[in-house]
């Protein structure tokens, strides 16, 4: 009769789990000997979310709505949401770039992005963890 013998081990990997657009993302520390996957694609809550404030500021620029408040009220949303997301406006344009381009760090979210974005270019790069170009 053979005998069959089985060898457990156990591999510790440091991790954290993320929300990024709706999924889970596994986030391996930098540096750490296995290789980060390349993003497939943009992330389109941020893409959705650029545009539409983007759109907003075209709207309020070309005289269609006179105030922030209008439009909420034409766009049927709550002030406060369209004025967190009107902050996007604001945003370093090497930090857009790199969104539209789906090179923004995989840890940015839309709602690190809505609460208390600085608007120094400088201090949002800092914040987002992307390095001037």
């Amino acid at each position: 009769m053979t005998e069959i013998r089985v060898d457990t081990f156990t591999v510790r990997v440091p991790l954290k789990l993320r929300r990024h657009g709706g999924r889970k993302l596994v986030i391996v520390p930098e540096g750490e000997g296995i290789p980060e996957r390349p993003r497939a694609s943009p992330d389109d809550t941020l893409l959705k979310a650029l545009a539409r404030a983007h759109r907003w500021k075209r709207m309020l620029e070309s005289g269609q709505v006179r105030s922030l408040n209008e439009l909420a009220e034409a766009e049927k949303i709550n002030p406060s949401y369209l004025t967190r997301i009107y902050r996007l406006t604001l945003l370093a344009p090497d930090i857009v770039e790199a969104i539209l381009d789906g090179r923004q760090p995989r840890t940015m979210q839309l709602a690190d992005m809505m609460d208390d974005m600085p608007v120094e270019w400088e201090r949002q790069r800092e914040r987002f963890g992307m390095a001037a170009r």
